[in-house]
């Protein structure tokens, strides 16, 4: 997704009881801060639920450069993140 608010709407779960989010970031090549902000806005609505699967190397590396993997559960593969 490239327009930030498709993005927000795609990860708002409000109304939804016991949401379980989990993105698959496995085609994602480029991510700023503005994607980092609606990832971290989502799990703070969220809570405990869901997490971000297969993120590429560049993704991954940003993701820990500003903290978030301390925050939000990465998994590796899409399949370890569903199968939690």
């Amino acid at each position: 997704m490239r327009c930030p608010r498709s993005l927000r709407q795609a990860l708002d779960a409000s109304g939804t009881p016991r949401p379980r989010i989990v993105v698959d970031l496995s085609r994602v090549t480029f991510m700023d801060s503005t994607g980092i902000n609606i990832f971290i806005a989502a799990h703070r609505s969220l809570t405990e639920a869901g997490g971000l699967a297969a993120p590429t190397e560049a993704v991954m590396r940003l993701l820990q450069i500003v903290g978030v993997d301390a925050v939000i559960d990465c998994r590796e593969t899409l399949h370890q993140a569903l199968s939690d």
